[in-house]
């Protein structure tokens, strides 16, 4: 039985523009938003909860095969490129939940 591929980001954004936390989790609950309704990721704020202009976040992308979900994690990680924030780092790892049986 096939169990599909999973694409898993980890990256770290900076926010210029936040002056507060309330401005920080605007751009954060922007940027989760639209990663959840443009490629169906799941999404967590991992790290840096108490910081102003600074946020951690694992993204998640399911796929039936390797090639579409790196296709998914490669539109998120060029999304995010191009948002309001700078993408300061980004991790990529692609799993099989075979490889763990």
């Amino acid at each position: 039985m096939a169990s599909g591929y999973v694409a898993i980001l980890t990256v770290e954004l900076h926010f210029p523009d936040a002056a507060s936390l309330k401005g920080k989790r605007h751009f954060v609950r922007s940027a989760k938003d639209n990663l959840r309704n443009r490629f169906g990721a799941a999404v967590a704020e991992v790290d840096h909860h108490d910081l102003w202009q600074r946020a951690a976040l694992t993204i998640a992308c399911v796929a039936r095969s390797a090639h579409e979900a790196d296709g998914l994690a490669d539109g998120a990680e060029r999304w995010l490129a191009s948002g309001d924030w700078v993408l300061v780092r980004c991790d990529r790892l692609l799993v099989s939940p075979e490889d763990s049986l």
